[in-house]
């Protein structure tokens, strides 16, 4: 079993605390942490745990404790690797075993639930280690966003089955998405606690002050619960008596801007289409210049690989079939002379924020391009139940 200090894993009563301690980076997800936690996890599913918490720790800056959930997956180590500078096989290994964890998260027993406090940012591979858990609790500090497109890359983790299904807590079609997923994914856009309440992204809210008391009382009531109950969640309750009923949704960004998305992103089959869309607003409409102006700043191949992906997404029958998608694509961004590359320098290594995308422009991006990116991998496909196999 691998071990590392930047990933803390603890019990209190029969509440197994998995705590991301990787501050430098905002809590970066590392290799080694997902090594670590593989085991872990899987060790506390199988014996008396009642309920799992995962925390990220803070980090200082200029003198002030601030909080952090995890800011992502560790992209600047498996850049180095793709260029050369580091092992190749990271290249391989991180998104295998990453997915692998993903899945074990999203299958965990509903009497077994996982709560994640998403205190502070919460992005990308921080998004995948939490959201297909049974509770996801925001606070008036959480700053939530996939921006995977601007790194050339595209919102992985699960996104491509979590974002075509998300459930809004306004019931709007049905309980349809709407635009909204088409938005956040391909903009990145960054949700606040409201933002993520009206969505259903997040199940509860909490203020921060409150939030030493919650995990007291998370730990509290796994000693209620036999570990011989397997029906019983026994956390649930705890949760709803320090939820905030007060949360206005309404005052949301996604709640005021929802006409506009749904207009711009519901139903569209192509970007070409949603920069049209757009497009059509006018000059005068706030919303979609500063969507289009997002939008230019994104490599055209992620945003039109990520938009196939959702489409694809939305027709598979299981988180564990959408990993496996996700892992051919990740597999293929990968590939020398990739737009993740220059992504990654421009945001990371040179931190000059002027990516050279190439292809550079939308309509260079052909369906022959974007299909490559789906393709089989034989004896490489990610087997997600395939645990044992990875790196422990």
């Amino acid at each position: 079993m691998s071990t590392t200090l930047q990933f803390l894993p603890s019990l209190s009563a029969n509440l197994g605390i998995l705590q991301l301690n990787n501050p430098a980076s905002l809590n970066a997800l590392t290799l080694e942490m997902i090594r670590s936690m593989t085991p872990t996890l899987r060790k506390w599913q199988r014996t008396g745990v009642r309920a799992t918490l995962m925390v990220g720790t803070p980090y200082e800056k200029n003198g002030k404790v601030k909080p952090a959930f995890c800011a992502g997956g560790d992209v600047k180590k498996v850049y180095l690797a793709g260029v050369g500078k580091e092992d190749k096989s990271i290249t391989t290994d991180f998104f295998r075993e990453e997915y692998q964890l993903n899945y074990m998260i999203a299958t965990q027993a509903p009497h077994l639930p996982q709560v994640s406090i998403w205190d502070g940012v919460v992005m990308g591979g921080g998004v995948g280690l939490s959201v297909h858990g049974k509770y996801r609790v925001a606070t008036e500090r959480t700053i939530f966003a996939m921006p995977e497109c601007k790194i050339g890359l595209f919102p992985d983790v699960g996104g491509t089955w979590w974002i075509p299904r998300l459930k809004l807590y306004n019931q709007w079609k049905s309980g349809l998405v709407g635009g909204v997923g088409n938005y956040l994914a391909l903009t990145g856009g960054r949700l606040a606690a409201e933002d993520l309440l009206y969505a259903g992204i997040a199940t509860h809210y909490v203020k921060s002050e409150n939030l030493d008391d919650l995990k007291s009382a998370l730990a509290e009531s796994t000693t209620n619960s036999s570990a011989d109950d397997s029906s019983g969640d026994c956390v649930a309750g705890v949760l709803m008596s320090f939820h905030d009923h007060n949360v206005d949704t309404k005052s949301s960004f996604l709640s005021q801007n929802r006409n506009d998305i749904d207009f711009a992103f519901d139903g569209k089959d192509s970007m070409e289409e949603i920069i049209a869309a757009l497009e059509s607003m006018g000059e005068d409409s706030q919303f979609g210049q500063s969507t289009l102006n997002t939008l230019k700043q994104m490599s055209p191949t992620s945003l039109k690989v990520t938009l196939e992906g959702l489409k694809r997404g939305a027709k598979l029958s299981s988180v564990g079939e959408a990993l496996q998608m996700e892992y051919r694509m990740s597999q293929a961004f990968m590939r020398e002379g990739s737009d993740f590359y220059e992504g990654i320098r421009a945001a990371l290594v040179d931190k000059d924020g002027k990516p050279q995308w190439s292809p550079q422009t939308l309509e260079e991006v052909t369906e022959d391009i974007v299909d490559s990116y789906f393709k089989p991998l034989g004896d490489n496909e990610l087997d997600v139940n395939a645990i044992g196999n990875a790196k422990l």
